[in-house]
């Protein structure tokens, strides 16, 4: 459809090309104090479900959600908050990042005041956020987050506060945390890479309103993003500042599979360990070691093993609550064993889980032999298929809410087939997209297409025994 111009009353600039989605965008630019009372209010809502729980007693057994504010922030937070925030992402890009973070928007906030220091060398190394996810997951299984709120405030509180101690060294009205050094960043990054909307930059016309030096208004982009050379949407925050910025950036509809098939598109090392390393290997195995019969046999035959040579002190639980899970109101205290098992089932069997699933591109990207097919954009095919994955393992405590509760979930093993068959597929499918039009030999392509099967079908079976099987 031709898309007509319009007016953007600002100073002097006019609108990039509209249509209702582009408006949309560009109402999102205006409204800049309705944006900022959101966030705040969003603050607020974040630190009651996330302060007030930790100071209160635990939930008697005839406790509902309803009637226990400790059960209902735990649900809403870990059952319905996180899960929306990567289904929005999936869906809209990393909205959440610009219009409705707490720790972003308390972060950019103390930046105002900050003292503006240059940023250190190691600080912009693009390995941080992937390892920040995966000490911020193997941490809150080791001390329980989702179960416990003092260990939830711990986590989630230690972050925000960090967050404004990075923004008042650092910042300058700039969101040096969210772009650097956010556990989330990298995960929203990947998954972003999918988003049907998008802010879509046109170069050219950007080029000429430069050119012709038109009057424009400045645009304050807290993450940092290059706005002028932006071709993905991993980095942008969709806050809509930049709606309209030189008649040339404009929110958007796109395929969600274009940015992976874009082949002038970044394919970052970084976001391609997030995804295998780190959202497939990490977070699959901290979904699933409660439920594995693997790691209770793993325990059983340690401590047995300890026991009969009189070794006793990994068996010990005078462990503090903040390094391991020490409840005894609940009854729940953690051993030393307990936590060393916890890392090795987390960090080696994620990393393995993460190593087998990078043979499938890596072998793919040998038989092609392209340079602009490298492993790194053959990884990023899988993204619906880690999308799915977190969403999936997400919704885990989710359910077990409703089940407490008695809720009916007899709809709930065909939603998992269906979500992770449409993530398989769709990884699937924009392999092939991405295998087929290489200049290799048929047969390499189609081998090379078996090799993008292989990483579908092992997390497809990991998540078969941990829904239908164990």
């Amino acid at each position: 459809m031709t898309e007509q111009p319009i007016t953007f009353h600002r100073r002097g600039e006019t609108a990039a090309p509209p249509g209702r989605l582009a408006a949309v965008g560009l109402f999102l630019r205006r409204q800049r104090t309705l944006i900022l009372t959101i966030q705040w209010m969003v603050v607020c809502v974040y630190a009651v479900l996330v302060v007030v729980p930790a100071f209160l007693p635990l939930p008697p057994e005839s406790a509902h959600l309803w009637d226990n504010l400790r059960l209902f922030a735990q649900f809403v937070f870990w059952g319905v908050w996180w899960p929306g925030v990567m289904i929005a992402t999936v869906a809209l890009g990393r909205i959440w990042c610009g219009i409705f973070c707490p720790e972003g928007s308390v972060s950019e906030w103390a930046s105002r005041y900050g003292r503006g220091k240059p940023l250190p060398r190691w600080l912009k190394w693009s390995g941080w956020p992937f390892v920040a996810f995966v000490a911020t997951t193997v941490y809150g299984q080791l001390v329980s987050v989702y179960e416990y709120p003092q260990a939830a405030l711990l986590v989630l509180g230690g972050s925000t506060v960090a967050a404004v101690g990075i923004g008042l060294l650092y910042g300058r009205e700039k969101r040096i945390w969210c772009r650097y050094l956010c556990p989330a960043s990298g995960v929203f990054a990947v998954l972003a890479k999918i988003a049907p909307l998008h802010y879509k930059v046109d170069r050219d016309a950007w080029d000429r309103h430069l050119d012709a030096g038109k009057p424009f208004a400045p645009v304050n982009c807290a993450p940092l993003v290059d706005v002028r050379r932006m071709t993905s949407a991993s980095e942008c925050h969709s806050c809509g500042r930049c709606a309209g910025q030189r008649d040339a950036v404009a929110l958007s509809w796109r395929s969600p599979f274009a940015e992976a098939l874009d082949l002038d598109a970044p394919a970052k090392t970084a976001d391609a360990a997030t995804l295998l390393f780190g959202v497939l290997g990490v977070a699959t195995a901290a979904f699933q070691w409660t439920v594995s019969p693997w790691f209770l046999k793993m325990k059983l035959a340690l401590a047995e093993w300890l026991v009969e040579r009189e070794h006793f002190a990994l068996l010990a639980n005078d462990v503090p609550w903040w390094l391991l899970t020490h409840h005894p109101e609940a009854n729940d205290l953690f051993t030393w064993l307990d936590g060393a098992l916890i890392l090795a089932y987390l960090l080696l069997g994620g990393f393995l889980l993460g190593a087998l699933l990078w043979l499938g591109p890596a072998l793919a990207a040998r038989l092609v032999r392209d340079p602009r097919r490298s492993w790194q954009r053959l990884t990023l095919a899988l993204t619906p298929l880690a999308a799915a994955s977190v969403i999936l393992g997400l919704s885990m405590l989710t359910v077990s809410h409703l089940r407490a509760e008695h809720v009916w979930l007899g709809w709930l093993p065909a939603c998992r087939v269906a979500l992770l068959a449409a993530g398989g597929l769709a990884s699937l499918w924009l392999a092939l997209r991405l295998l087929w039009p290489a200049s290799a030999p048929a047969a390499r392509k189609a081998a090379a297409a078996i090799a993008m099967a292989m990483p579908v079908a092992l997390m497809t079976t990991v998540w078969s025994l941990v829904f239908f099987v164990w």
